[in-house]
């Protein structure tokens, strides 16, 4: 089968060599001539045999809508356009409305999986209409894992990236568990080795799993994690996750909590703090700590 695959950063020159494995033909283009195959999109949608597929592997938001809109000038009825960035679902349905208008049809692909994913391959969550998603699976065939898991076609347009969505929103409430549970480890007396209690966690017990796996190799290279600082940013997926949590009513207090979190570790003096400490200055007379000039 013949892709076009626009976007060769680490996902998608990863993805482009898996595909190539399998025996696919991808011609890929990104901004940076060095890795491209092509100089531009319309070079690449020439270079395509109709019915042409081609998937996109950019930032969310602008970036997508742009090379979405010049795709749309490119390509003819018949083709189909796959965004396996980590658009917001409501994108999706605005794009396949766009380019069904001109008989080009779209899925969306989460996508899950990392710099890991050439070697383990990618977890795929895909939303679209059936007849575009099975012309597809040759290319989600060669993504996946090997084995009987890894894809799912989770239902229509959207429902992949919302898929990905609360995977990433379930993920940052599983690291904020470890984070967690890791610094109240350090912080006591009696436990002297917290990276092999990391360790001994990975096999036989329930809390095993590949972020464990990660922590412990972070552990390794850095035991006490010294060498890092305290901030973490978050892709805007968590954001999402939360917000759609409110527009449909589920209480979602770990994945909320986790995504605070994020936004307190930017934080060098919390304006929050500030007043607590005041306040507990006020009722009850206790010390507060000058600001640093």
């Amino acid at each position: 089968m013949q892709l076009g695959l626009i976007g060769l950063g680490k996902m998608g020159g990863n993805m482009r060599e898996r595909i190539r494995r399998a025996g696919h033909t991808v011609v890929g283009y990104d901004r940076n001539p060095d890795l491209s195959d092509v100089s531009g999109l319309a070079e690449l949608v020439e270079s395509l045999e109709a019915p042409r597929t081609v998937w996109v592997m950019v930032p969310a938001g602008a970036p997508t809508q742009s090379v979405v809109d010049e795709l749309g000038g490119l390509l003819e009825a018949g083709d189909t356009v796959v965004d396996g960035g980590n658009s917001r679902w409501t994108d999706d349905e605005k794009h396949a409305a766009e380019l069904g208008a001109k008989g080009i049809g779209f899925v969306d692909a989460g996508v899950s999986g990392g710099v890991w994913g050439l070697e383990n391959g990618y977890a795929l969550m895909v939303g679209g209409e059936k007849e575009h998603v099975d012309r597809l699976r040759p290319v989600f065939d060669a993504l996946k894992p090997e084995g009987p898991y890894g894809y799912v076609h989770a239902g229509k347009v959207g429902s992949g990236h919302f898929s990905k969505m609360v995977h990433n929103g379930i993920e940052y409430a599983m690291m904020q568990a470890y984070a967690e549970g890791w610094e109240l480890l350090e912080k006591v007396d009696s436990v002297t080795d917290v990276r092999e209690v990391f360790r001994s966690w990975q096999e036989g017990t329930v809390i095993r799993s590949w972020l464990l796996d990660l922590a412990v190799d972070a552990l390794d290279e850095d035991e006490h994690l010294d060498k890092l600082r305290g901030y973490a940013q978050d892709s805007g997926e968590g954001r999402w996750t939360v917000e759609a949590a409110i527009d449909n009513a589920v209480p979602l207090p770990a994945i909320t909590a986790s995504l605070f979190a994020r936004f307190a570790s930017r934080q060098e003096d919390s304006p929050q703090m500030k007043m607590i400490a005041a306040l507990r200055n006020q009722f009850g007379g206790h010390a507060v700590e000058s600001a640093k000039q």
